[in-house]
């Protein structure tokens, strides 16, 4: 008996913790999700020129997709806080680039400082996700997903990554999305979401 055919999907991201929650989400039976490092490649450099999440991470999924010739799943996703008008937006994970040197650190410093007067009544905000999945055939299937909550006043908890320790979910009150573990990340997060709107569409 010959073994099952896997169907590989290369993740456009060199986030391992990124990896992580699509693993974890789309647990499907004969799927592999691997990263251009998994692969011996280097990762592509995909300019983000998109003014929305949905653009830019088409723009990631077909490039990896052409270059590799596997199915691409890319996500583009960030923080909007909405007294800064929907800021960091498409542009979360470099906020502070043309400040403070770039990362997540940087990134959390300076978005602090822009909420430094503003009372936690005031300090609402949603961590968004759109994934495009390109199959082998060029075909796209988009999901989305989002994650209500408050910006909190100091970073909170070691796990996950970005705006993590910074971010309140409604729905782990006194918690912030660094405190929580994988499972209960994915189980109320933007990202984890969209991977389960995927999942559905895909019916895995």
């Amino acid at each position: 008996m010959s073994a099952p055919e896997v169907r590989r999907v290369i993740v456009a991201t060199s986030n391992r913790g990124k990896l992580e929650e699509i693993r974890s989400a789309l647990p499907f039976e004969g799927w592999e999700f691997v990263t251009a490092a998994d692969l011996g490649a280097e990762p592509l450099e995909v300019e983000e020129t998109g003014t929305t999440f949905i653009a830019n991470a088409r723009l990631k999924a077909h490039a990896y997709h052409e270059v590799f010739g596997l199915a691409a799943l890319a996500d583009d996703s960030g923080l909007e806080v909405d007294v800064l008008g929907g800021a960091p937006g498409v542009y979360s994970s470099r906020y502070a680039d043309d400040c403070c040197g770039g990362g997540d650190a940087a990134n959390n410093a300076r978005l602090l400082i822009e909420l430094d007067d503003v009372p936690a009544t005031e300090r609402t905000a949603r961590f968004r996700s759109v994934i495009v999945l390109v199959g082998e055939d060029g075909h796209e299937t988009v999901a989305e997903g989002a994650c209500e909550g408050t910006i909190a006043f100091t970073p909170r908890g070691q796990n996950g990554f970005g705006y993590d320790p910074l971010f309140l979910p409604e729905a782990t009150p006194g918690r912030s999305m660094a405190e929580l573990a994988l499972g209960e990340k994915n189980a109320i997060s933007h990202r984890g979401a969209a991977l389960r709107a995927l999942g559905a569409m895909l019916g895995g």
